[in-house]
């Protein structure tokens, strides 16, 4: 088992930042992956960034030239400037491993992020 904890997140205006944090934690095995993910309301949840095993980073389009994504072993950093309105929602943190042949996908509970006009 996998303990996700997020942090940060809040209210901000339009074009104004905010950073979020993410720490997995609990398990012997290493997280192979992790990323940030969001859902506004009656939306699914998309992902916004990902960084895979092999250190490769993937960003949503829309976000792209905005928003920052960094790794130091277990905690994950979501760095978000010029922030719009589009991007309110709930942000998760996911970690994922590899344990065997088996993949598990472990989330956190989620943290607002709320940008007004």
């Amino acid at each position: 088992q996998v303990d996700v904890v997020e942090s940060g997140g809040g209210r901000v205006q339009a074009g104004g930042s905010l950073s979020l944090s993410c720490t997995a934690s609990g398990s012997i095995f290493g997280i192979n992956a992790m990323g940030w993910y969001r859902q506004a309301p009656g939306e699914q949840r998309e992902m916004v960034a990902k960084i895979e095993t092999d250190g490769t980073i993937y960003y949503q389009d829309s976000v792209k030239g905005r928003f920052t994504f960094s790794r130091e072993k277990n905690t994950a950093t979501l760095r978000m400037d010029s922030l719009k309105v589009e991007d309110s929602g709930v942000y998760y943190c996911n970690a994922f491993q590899w344990v065997g042949d088996r993949p598990y996908d472990f989330w956190g509970q989620g943290t607002q992020v709320t940008v007004s006009s």
